[in-house]
């Protein structure tokens, strides 16, 4: 094959990690006028869900020692749709593998699908909530405030989305992606969240933000009342730090891993500029990118690969992982079928990259403009051909390290690696 040398790139974003996040965490709590109304004794159900959120367990933690520094007896649920393969002790799984077990949270872990029916939407939405949640005497969820992969709007996944989905669990979360194909998932997210709302049984969240380096950088407590409009005003300073391939056009980007720990499509459709419901290349902020080949899939996703019709060429070792019980279930639920379509794939990196070149359209394949990123989380280091220099060395805050690379392959056909990533995120 004939390939462009690759540059290692830097991209020198604002660093707003918490120094001391447990500290932060019991800080917010504490100052909270919502945290101070509830009850010596009360039983507080701490909702989790299943994304790979930096510090998760600590901030966790910290949540479970807060209430109990104020005599409540805290408990953890995990607060999901279908992950987990929508099982109870699948539901666990995922929390005991992101460290959050009884014996590291003080706190125990109580798993279970049940529901119990909370009423209608005015779009006649039945509404259903996590009977365990119910049963409590307040509800709070840990959650991230973030973009959606799925739609655009002025609430998008956080602790709101969780309120509606994850704590409709299977039943609910499957109910309320098939209307909002009908009626838009931010609509239905609002008004399926005021129902749960009016139960009187939600407390409040713990929003946290991220910045571009996907590091802790503020938690919030938000209290049930104004928690809408506070979320709307939290997302949109999120988005303002969202970080993105810095080019305006890619032939192809090479993706080490994908998994649901890392987006809930899998990769994050507004870095790869994909979309799980129309056609590719739909978000203006984001390159133009025409073949995706993505090498893996995250060991912390367990077999769910929803996600990877985005690529275009996987490799046998990512293939040979998928679970197909838990992908197309999760697929199912949230209504993109598509989203499970396998790509091609073949034995290693070398013959994938052997198969797809020749697709790019470049007549002299050293014209190709090549990405290669370890995940769409972490976007802080990355490689680009050196055909892109120039567009390259004319962005803001971006560095290039080093000399060009060429692309090279091991003895087993898997790629050299030139993309010194982290290959364990930081829970």
């Amino acid at each position: 094959m004939r390939l462009p040398c690759l540059l290692r790139v830097k991209q020198h974003f604002p660093d707003r990690a918490l120094p001391a996040v447990p500290a932060a965490v019991r800080r917010e709590l504490g100052a909270a006028a919502w945290t101070s109304r509830v009850r010596p004794g009360s039983r507080i159900a701490i909702g989790v869900g299943s994304r790979g959120i930096t510090n998760l367990a600590t901030i966790v933690r910290a949540a479970v020692d807060f209430w109990k520094s104020r005599s409540m007896r805290p408990f953890i649920i995990p607060v999901m749709g279908s992950h987990g393969a929508a099982t109870a002790e699948g539901q666990a799984d995922v929390l005991a593998h992101y460290g959050i077990i009884e014996q590291t949270m003080g706190a125990p872990v109580l798993s279970s699908l049940e529901v119990v029916p909370l009423g209608q939407t005015p779009d006649g939405i039945e509404v259903v909530m996590d009977r365990l949640a119910f049963e409590s005497d307040g509800v709070m969820l840990v959650s991230r405030i973030k973009w959606h992969t799925d739609f655009e709007g002025k609430l998008e996944s956080g602790v709101y989305k969780m309120m509606a989905i994850g704590l409709g669990k299977f039943a609910g979360a499957q109910r309320y992606h098939t209307y909002g194909l009908r009626l838009g998932m931010e609509r239905v997210i609002r008004t399926v969240g005021r129902v749960v709302l009016s139960t009187g049984k939600m407390l409040g969240g713990l929003g946290i933000l991220e910045d571009a380096y996907h590091s802790t950088a503020e938690v919030h407590a938000l209290g049930a009342e104004g928690l809408e409009h506070r979320e709307e005003e939290l997302l949109e300073r999120v988005k303002s730090w969202m970080p993105r391939i810095p080019v305006q056009e890619l032939d192809l980007l090479i993706v080490d891993e994908m998994g649901k720990n890392i987006s809930g499509a899998g990769m994050d459709t507004k870095i790869v500029n994909r979309s799980v419901h129309g056609p590719d290349n739909q978000w203006p902020y984001a390159p133009k990118i025409l073949r995706i080949f993505v090498r893996d899939l995250s060991p912390l996703s367990y077999g769910n690969a929803v996600g990877l019709a985005m690529a275009d060429v996987i490799t046998d070792q990512f293939y040979n992982k998928i679970d197909r019980r838990p992908t197309e279930l999760n697929a199912l639920t949230a209504s993109t079928p598509r989203m499970v379509r396998t790509p091609m794939h073949f034995p290693t990196d070398r013959v994938c990259l052997e198969k797809i070149v020749p697709t790019l359209g470049r007549i002299d394949t050293r014209d190709a403009a090549i990405g290669w990123i370890h995940n769409t989380l972490e976007l802080g280091e990355l490689m680009l051909s050196e055909n892109l220099r120039a567009e390259i060395e004319a962005g803001p805050g971006i560095e290039i390290l080093g000399e060009p690379r060429p692309i090279g392959f091991q003895q087993d056909g898997s790629l050299v690696e030139l993309l010194a990533a982290e290959r364990v995120l930081t829970h």
